[in-house]
């Protein structure tokens, strides 16, 4: 994952943040809403992924596997991938079903946006960077200017991911009663009244520990790895290397969602645990005590990358599917 631009920048200090004129700080305004607007388009358009993703996750399969063909040609039976996915939920609940749960997460991007872009400012201050331990003349590209930027971006999406994810566990609570047709969360306040009602305050925080470890873990694995090739891998001699930098952190990026993907799986099936709803219960889901319980029992199962991909879906392995729970067991 590529580190933003601005988290790049010289620090700033707070005499020179208060001397700064009125037109940059509009346009530091502007930026941040910039980035609102831009990451709520954005997650309207992911939205009916993340949703049939979700599904998915909780081992929902509403639709019988078909005989199709793999990447190689042969012929295999395939569960539903994503249009036919999305081709049945429009069928039960209409195109506007596919947005269910949409409102919390908006929220939630808008609020982490924002709590995300205060955090890094704030770290940019030298006192900030001296509790932190931060070298502030660390020479660019080097590893300490890496471990520096990377330890900042680590801390500012930890704070933004904390304080969304109530936001988080409404959101996927609203997308998982698609199963057993419930209308227990319905608005954003109700259910924050439904969520503090039957479990407290902890229950907003359902399955944070595993979505906190993912995220650190995923940013780590692609800075450090990303900022190998680009030292090591890539000649600074070499025509398009901005370019060729660029694709190297996408690559990573990706290589090290992959790796932490069990961790996003189990954060999401805790959210949903035993919170009264049937894709959180048995048959659909065992009731885990601690996240680390669920870990065990995916991998036992061979389920730890359930979800992760929404083509060419395989059936799992010795597993049978029962038409009348639209599950496999």
């Amino acid at each position: 994952m590529a580190l933003p631009s601005w988290a790049l920048s010289a620090p700033v200090t707070q005499q020179e943040r208060e001397e700064l004129p009125v037109s940059t700080v509009s346009a530091k305004m502007a930026d941040t809403c910039g980035q609102i607007l831009l990451g709520s388009g954005l997650t309207v358009l992911s939205h009916p992924l993340m949703y049939i993703k979700v599904l998915i996750q909780v081992g929902h399969e509403p639709l019988p596997p078909t005989l199709g063909r793999n990447l190689f040609g042969r012929q295999v039976y395939q569960l539903p991938g994503l249009f036919a996915y999305a081709k049945h939920i429009i069928k039960i609940d209409g195109k506007v079903g596919l947005f269910k749960g949409l409102g919390p997460r908006l929220w939630a991007s808008t609020i982490g946006t924002v709590v995300h872009s205060k955090v890094v400012q704030k770290c940019q201050e030298p006192d900030a960077l001296e509790l932190l331990g931060v070298q502030q003349k660390a020479a660019k590209g080097s590893l300490q200017h890496v471990v520096n930027e990377t330890t900042k971006e680590m801390i500012a999406r930890s704070c933004a991911t904390i304080v969304t994810h109530p936001f988080h566990v409404i959101t996927l609570r609203c997308m998982v009663q698609f199963i057993g047709r419930e209308t227990k969360y319905s608005g954003v306040l109700d259910s924050i009244v439904t969520v503090y009602r039957e479990e407290g305050i902890l229950g907003f925080f359902a399955g944070l520990i595993p979505r906190l470890l993912g995220d650190v873990l995923s940013l780590w694995i692609c800075n450090l790895l990303a900022h190998l090739i680009n030292t090591y891998a890539i000649d600074d001699s070499m025509s398009h290397t901005g370019e060729i930098k660029n694709c190297s952190q996408a690559v990573t990026g990706f290589f090290a969602s992959m790796l932490t993907y069990p961790f996003v799986l189990v954060s999401n099936l805790m959210v949903v645990n035993n919170c009264g709803l049937a894709g959180g219960l048995p048959p659909y889901a065992a009731v885990y005590p601690t996240w680390v319980d669920c870990w065990r029992h995916l991998s036992r199962e061979g389920n730890m990358s359930r979800g992760n991909s929404l083509f060419f879906r395989k059936i799992p392995a010795g597993k049978m599917y029962a038409l009348d729970q639209k599950r496999f067991f």
